[in-house]
């Protein structure tokens, strides 16, 4: 079970970001974007910083457990 990545939703709303937008910055499909975000998977390491640096936020913000 992977970790909850709600945070990636939150970040992504922050940046008026649609699933699929994010999706095609990262390199991926927008279904990955929904699993990342209902923490049904991960996103693997090289992807996590890109979603980073798309949603303008550090790879901790994104792992934070934080609301």
């Amino acid at each position: 079970e992977g970790r909850n990545m709600n945070q990636i939703r939150k970040y992504r709303k922050k940046r008026n970001l649609k699933q699929s937008e994010l999706a095609l910055i990262v390199g991926v499909d927008r279904t990955a974007v929904t699993r990342w975000e209902s923490g049904e998977v991960n996103p693997r390491t090289d992807r996590l910083l890109k979603i980073a640096d798309a949603l303008r936020c550090s790879v901790d913000d994104l792992l934070s457990k934080r609301k």
